[in-house]
């Protein structure tokens, strides 16, 4: 049986956001500290490829996906 994934939109208001950021900001972890445990641990895909810098530069258009949760990034401008 496929695994069902919840994709949801976040709009930033800066050119980028740094993807430990973004983690707490769409909700998809508590703290900081959560998001660089889950960033160093392969547990976070960029835009379908894993990434293991947590200040790397999400911008709009970037797709940051942690288990089943998928998060679209757009800018507000």
């Amino acid at each position: 049986m496929a695994q069902k994934s919840e994709t949801s939109t976040v709009r930033i208001r800066t050119e980028f956001i740094k993807l430990d950021s973004l983690l707490k900001f769409a909700g998809l972890c508590d703290t900081g500290g959560f998001a660089k445990e889950l960033v160093q641990q392969g547990a976070v895909k960029v835009n379908g490829e894993v990434c293991t810098m947590r200040g790397k530069k999400i911008r709009s258009g970037d797709t940051v996906s942690v288990d089943k949760f998928t998060v679209k990034v757009e800018s507000e401008s």
